[in-house]
């Protein structure tokens, strides 16, 4: 049987987006986000991170301090109910030099990264979503038939302007708990 996901853009989604985030003493959750996953958690929901995380790319941060920074986040949904399958990150940026200065088929908006998680974790497309507060994140779900979520925060209400000019259809909702009732009420 297919799996139900609840994909998700880290930066403005589960943490409060300050510019390229890799420290965990700046690490702030978004607001609603922990009863908002706890609620999807108890629909059935299974849920992997997507993001890009350019700030590698650019030398802001390493890899290390990536995947340090990921653990500590996964490390305290878990204590607190919510397991993270799996994260997904691009550390790639095509407008920079040096190893990570490539187009790859991972960095939003491609596909790259969705389809490693639709394939490893067998997901039902058809009944799982991806929230991000980025166009970029939207997209890639779109093209491979994944339910776009855009929330209000992060980078979300300069995005539902963007949005107006695509032709995503997307659900837009204030964060993940809003998100947690729009499915609720979906399903009954």
């Amino acid at each position: 049987m297919k799996n139900k996901f609840v994909l998700l853009d880290r930066d403005g989604v589960i943490n409060i987006e300050k510019s390229y985030l890799h420290k965990i003493e700046d690490f702030e959750y978004e607001k609603n986000v922990v009863e908002g996953l706890l609620r999807l958690r108890d629909l059935g929901y299974r849920f992997a991170i997507i993001t890009n995380q350019a700030g590698i790319a650019r030398g802001y941060y390493t890899e290390e301090d990536y995947l340090k920074l990921q653990s500590f986040i996964e490390d305290d949904l878990f204590k607190k109910g919510i397991k993270i399958e799996k994260s997904y990150f691009c550390p790639h940026h095509p407008n920079v030099t040096g190893k990570y200065g490539i187009e790859c088929d991972c960095r939003k908006p491609n596909t790259g990264n969705f389809e490693l998680a639709i394939k490893e974790f067998d997901i039902d497309v058809k009944n799982s979503f991806m929230i991000g507060d980025k166009i970029t994140d939207l997209i890639p779900a779109e093209k491979l038939g994944i339910t776009p979520v855009l929330v209000k925060t992060g980078y979300g209400l300069e995005s539902l302007k963007k949005l107006e000019g695509t032709k995503l259809n997307s659900i837009v909702v204030n964060d993940i708990l809003d998100f947690s009732e729009v499915l609720k009420n979906m399903r009954n």
